[in-house]
């Protein structure tokens, strides 16, 4: 299973706020007023931010909105009307602002170690010598398309599907079909070998399929996209070649497996072993894996195959979710035996110039951002060239750089505060386990052994790696892209069959982001998280549970969502549940896609949040926020909160949960997140969460005949 994380980044490269107006008004009719801060320029920032008297920026607060009618509005209105989405990103919000931070830091380090002499070889001349690569766009235009004319011959040299399939597997070029090593979901203490459908140049299979205007306009500007492409590949006749490329990309769509449908993991883990897999593509398992370096290890390999009728009607799909199932890989196999070589030739050739137009001249990166950025995202300005080294140095040698920035920038009262907090949180969650009436006591004592087995990683790794082999040349960009992918690909074909190393972490400490791993049962939060607003020393514990303490539940309720539960407190794939309390799971559940299927921001209601694809992150929210507001209260020790400017204390904790979501995105941005992203747009993970709790409807003294009122039974509590 996929690693979780707290949000999604953008798709235009890696992402994804405040000085002050404030009106004086009453929280609510029935709540205190809270003090107004004196009047100051409604401008975003350029200082570091002020965090007023408890930890929450009130000054963005718009008073003339009802908490009951748009919690989201009323807590961060005056945000939203005056913060603009720069030019040069898709969306805003806490996470930009702190990946900002961060970015500016990283910066500083760069230049810092690109100005240095250092030894040849060693980590801070590796580091130095990718940046300056990426950042000489001199030499990269002078080169022209002499350093990528190696690769775009390999490909026109291919003349048979055994070339074509090695090619599939060599590190640089795309592909029908995506392998990685992991941890095995039924054997977590090993590594085994995935291989599941890829591929795509669109975001979604439904941006192949769906007959719209706005679908079938992108469509168009693909292809001319893709013939600009062929067309710098050397090729005459480049759009009729492009058709056939996008003909052969909507065929790959249709036997993608709808997002939603493909979150089961019951549905996703069958491991075949590897006769298994030769007699499902005799002639393309065999010099595929091999290519890859996967070798005799490789004696099972888990792969995406539909399910069967049987299997369909164990997981109740619905006709309209069961026609969304694609063939999986066994129709990709089909499809790269029917498709002409020459077709395989040119899709390769556009997908190769397309994925590496950073390294490239300006005129292919430009082209790529048009589409990519603006066409699908809305983004008028591409990113400066130095966030983007940064990009280009950590996808490379990422956690070289990622030691330096955890050495200056993440102090060790941090971790001291995030231990307790991580400590109150699995007090709340053991005592919310003993209270749910829901629940029997067989399915209890599986996930309380569960949450024992819970591993915290806070943060930065304890070792980080040292890259060994990988050569990264100053005058070498795409050369240094393409040696990375591989040096990747290697070290993790070799673990296949190996130890798993539970020490491993899969952020950069300069991530601004969480994540839970269930093969692992961990949660993980980097370093560059742990600032304001979701944790903040100064700030009052109402507002630390509310913000980064909902986090941390946020995590943990991953472990409990709809997928994570499948796994045990070893990690493994596995079923402790009663089919009683699996029943009374999933009408929760149930409930709650609804609830978040009624959120439809777009098209006059039209196009709506996607409550089966963001289920399990509305659970670890859901769950999350429940886990922090019990452990906030158990951190009182039975006293009263103190009123602090007129706020209470459990006024803090939801206003805490609503600044850390503040949040807008371009249309198009959003569109592209409605079809793709797991997360609900970030005013829905506000409003969408708080009307299921009691304490908010009493904290804020929301009524029947708010907006966001649910009545009693119809608010959902499931951890």
């Amino acid at each position: 299973m996929p690693k979780t994380p707290l949000l999604s980044p953008a798709s235009v490269p890696f992402a994804i706020l405040a000085a002050a107006l404030a009106i004086a008004a009453p929280v609510s009719a029935q709540a205190p007023t809270a003090a107004a801060p004196a009047p100051a320029p409604a401008t975003a920032p350029t200082a570091p931010e002020s965090w007023g008297a408890f930890g929450v920026q009130t000054q963005w607060m718009d008073r003339a909105a009802k908490p009951g009618d748009d919690f989201d509005r009323y807590v961060n209105g005056k945000w939203n009307d005056v913060t603009p989405i720069p030019g040069d990103k898709t969306r805003i919000g806490a996470f930009m602002t702190l990946r900002d931070l961060s970015e500016e830091r990283l910066h500083a380090i760069l230049d810092e170690l690109a100005a240095k002499a250092a030894p040849a070889g060693s980590p801070e001349a590796r580091v130095a010598a990718a940046y300056k690569a990426f950042m000489d766009t001199a030499a990269i235009d002078a080169a022209g398309l002499a350093p990528a004319r190696p690769y775009l011959n390999r490909i026109a040299a291919v003349r048979d599907l055994d070339q074509l399939v090695r090619l599939f597997a060599q590190p640089g070029f795309a592909s029908p079909l995506n392998a990685w090593v992991d941890a095995d979901e039924k054997q977590s203490d090993r590594y085994v070998l995935y291989v599941a459908q890829g591929g795509l140049g669109l975001p979604d299979r439904d941006y192949y399929l769906l007959d719209t205007p706005r679908y079938r306009d992108i469509r168009a500007k693909y292809l001319d996209y893709l013939a600009f492409m062929l067309g710098k590949a050397g090729y005459a006749d480049a759009q009729a070649e492009a058709g056939k490329v996008l003909a052969l990309e909507t065929e790959m769509a249709r036997a993608m497996w709808d997002r939603a449908v493909a979150r089961n993991r019951d549905l996703t883990y069958n491991k075949l072993t590897r006769a298994e897999l030769d007699a499902l593509a005799p002639g393309i398992a065999a010099p595929f894996l091999k290519t890859l370096g996967a070798g005799a290890a490789a004696d099972a390999v888990v792969v995406e195959i539909p399910p069967t009728d049987a299997e369909k009607a164990a997981a109740r799909f619905t006709p309209e979710i069961a026609a969304k199932l694609g063939g999986g890989v066994p129709a990709t196999i089909a499809l790269i035996r029917a498709t002409p070589i020459a077709t395989w030739r040119a899709y390769l050739a556009a997908q190769f110039l397309g994925s590496h137009a950073s390294f490239l001249p300006k005129d292919i990166d430009d082209a790529r951002f048009a589409f990519y950025g603006t066409v699908l995202s809305g983004q008028p300005e591409q990113r400066a060239r130095w966030k983007r080294a940064i990009a280009a140095v950590e996808g490379q040698i990422g956690e070289l750089l990622g030691e330096v920035y955890a050495a200056r920038f993440y102090p060790p009262e941090n971790k001291a505060a995030m231990d307790a907090l991580v400590g109150n949180l699995r007090k709340a969650m053991r005592a919310n386990l003993a209270d749910l009436k829901w629940m029997g006591p067989a399915t209890r004592a599986e996930a309380e052994a569960k949450l024992a087995a819970f591993t915290p990683k806070i943060g930065a790794p304890k070792t980080y790696k040292t890259y060994q082999g990988l050569v990264v040349a100053a005058d070498k960009p795409l050369a240094n892209q393409i040696a990375a992918q591989k040096w990747d690909n290697d070290f993790r074909m070799a673990r296949i069959g190996k130890p798993v190393d539970r020490d491993e972490w899969f952020m950069l400490p300069q991530t601004v982001n969480a994540y839970y791993n269930p093969t692992f049962n961990e949660i993980v939060f980097p370093a560059a998280i742990l600032q304001p607003p979701f944790f903040n020393l100064t700030a009052d514990p109402a507002v630390n549970y509310g913000a980064i303490g909902a986090v941390i539940g946020h995590e943990m309720g991953h472990g409990f969502d709809d997928q994570g539960a499948k796994s045990d407190g070893a990690g493994n794939l596995r079923d402790w549940w009663t089919p009683q309390d699996k029943a009374a799971f999933e009408t929760l559940t149930g409930k709650l896609v609804g609830q978040y299927a009624g959120f439809c921001p777009l098209d006059g209601g039209k196009t709506c949040v996607n409550g089966q694809l963001t289920l399990g992150e509305n659970i670890g929210d859901l769950g999350g926020l429940s886990l922090a507001y019990r452990a906030y209260k158990l951190s009182l020790g039975g006293s009263e909160a103190p009123v602090i400017d007129g706020v209470t204390g459990d006024q803090r904790f939801f206003l805490a949960w609503a600044q850390v979501w503040r949040g807008k995105a371009r249309e198009e941005q959003e569109r592209q997140y409605l079809v793709t992203d797991p997360h609900a747009p970030p005013r829905y993970r506000i409003n969408g969460i708080v009307r299921n709790f009691d304490e908010w409807y009493a904290a804020f003294g929301v009524k029947p005949g708010d907006k966001l009122y649910l009545p009693p039974d119809q608010r959902v509590r499931i951890w």
